[in-house]
């Protein structure tokens, strides 16, 4: 019976069990009519391949999964059909279109089904998965937000009431807010804390986040009689068509009000605030840091967006970095190169004598491990610091130091080694 649900929704009670990575189906009742009498099925808004809930092949283009969404979109939107478990259904149809019109999502899905989207196989790097689109919001990017004036649809406009509604009172995410911060270099080594005033929208506390000035209420609109919409028609060579936009004289809200004297109707204020970071260890310049719900506030009741704090790091005299190595230079004479010596060199956990063996030769590096960076996420691995060695010959020599010098090459021409190089 289901597959004269058209669209892929496979009934697989009594079949081989899903995979694991799937989470358990939520079953709902869909109708069909067979034989003059209405019969119930089990309608699964999850658990079920993409592909199969397209009703779409594995080799489909874009185009053809872009129209098999919007069938599927318009026939279980949860405003027309009432059947319990269509509005799950409708929302894992949203989450099916918008991983197979991506290229590189619809490639891990390929690889390693739903799982690599959520992050749990190798596809993700085990990171935290694919956030979905809301799926009313993606619906109302291809239909304006109004099914009425799509072709086929004439006869459902007195049931948009309420998806008109819901559009209109959804509440909005505030925006992402960012900072920059600049370390200094032996911060971002070990990583500190940190104050920062950021400033940002919060809500208004004179209209209580409404936007509406004190005192007042809200009217209709009188453009679009309070529905949020406003209906044009459109001339084609196929014929007339109705195109449904938001109302630009109420943006959509079916009501004009006094705006608030504080916030001017924005229903948030720019205020500044002081927040605490804690900058991990390893942070490297380039590194962006989430800050959850410190960005901007939202409308209606929306959650407020995050801040990110992009970081900047101050040079070191004498130490450079790369990844997590440190890398210094350190200056010897051309005696002590023969000799070998003993020299205090400068690394992130301070002064430390390192030895320079006898005969070393110039733009040797010398390895100091695990005097390095701590690993971002890892502070207890640590990297390597690498010196290199860089003798000094020096340009004019002294009388005495010259006859020092030529009475060394003589020996060495004695001994039979071969002409003495500096």
């Amino acid at each position: 019976m289901l597959a004269n649900l058209r669209g892929g929704i496979q009934g697989r009670t009594g079949s081989a069990p899903q995979k694991a990575a799937f989470a358990p189906a939520r079953r709902g009742c869909a109708h069909a009519r067979t034989g003059g009498r209405r019969t119930t099925v089990v309608v699964r808004a999850d658990g079920g391949d993409f592909y199969d809930l397209l009703g779409v092949p594995r080799s489909a283009d874009k185009k053809t999964i872009k129209q098999a969404y919007r069938q599927k979109a318009r026939k279980f939107h949860p405003d027309v059909n009432k059947d319990p478990g269509a509005e799950d259904l409708f929302k894992k149809i949203g989450e099916a279109y918008e991983v197979l019109s991506d290229d590189n999502k619809k490639a891990i899905y390929d690889k390693y089904g739903e799982a690599g989207l959520k992050g749990g196989m190798g596809g993700m790097g085990g990171g935290p998965g694919v956030e979905f689109t809301n799926p009313f919001d993606l619906f109302e990017s291809f239909f304006g937000g109004n099914m009425g004036g799509m072709g086929g649809m004439g006869g459902m406009g007195g049931g948009m009431g309420g998806f008109s509604q819901r559009a209109r009172n959804r509440a909005v995410p505030g925006e992402d807010d960012k900072v920059d911060l600049q370390l200094d270099f032996l911060e971002a080594v070990f990583g500190c804390s940190r104050e920062l005033d950021v400033d940002r929208l919060t809500g208004c506390d004179e209209c209580e986040t409404t936007g509406v000035r004190k005192g007042t209420t809200p009217s209709t609109c009188p453009q679009c009689q309070g529905t949020g919409q406003v209906v044009s028609a459109v001339r084609t060579p196929l014929g007339t068509f109705q195109q449904v936009s938001l109302c630009p004289r109420c943006e959509g809200s079916g009501q004009i009000s006094q705006p608030c004297t504080k916030c001017q109707g924005d229903g948030r204020v720019r205020e500044t605030k002081r927040i605490s970071l804690k900058v991990p260890a390893g942070v490297d310049a380039g590194s962006r840091l989430r800050v959850r719900g410190e960005g901007n506030s939202g409308r209606r009741g929306g959650e407020p967006g995050d801040l990110y704090v992009y970081i900047t790091i101050k040079d070191h005299p004498e130490l450079r970095r790369d990844g997590i190595t440190i890398h210094s230079d350190v200056e010897i004479s051309y005696v002590d190169a023969i000799l070998g010596t003993q020299v205090k060199v400068t690394t992130v956990d301070g002064p430390v004598e390192l030895k320079i063996p006898p005969g070393t030769q110039p733009g040797t590096t010398l390895l100091m491990a695990k005097r390095g960076v701590p690993r971002l996420g890892s502070p207890n691995v640590r990297g390597d610091h690498m010196v290199h060695v860089r003798v000094r010959i020096p340009k004019s020599l002294s009388a005495d130091e010259r006859k020092l010098v030529e009475e060394l090459k003589e020996l060495q021409s004695k001994t039979k080694v071969g002409p003495f190089r500096f």
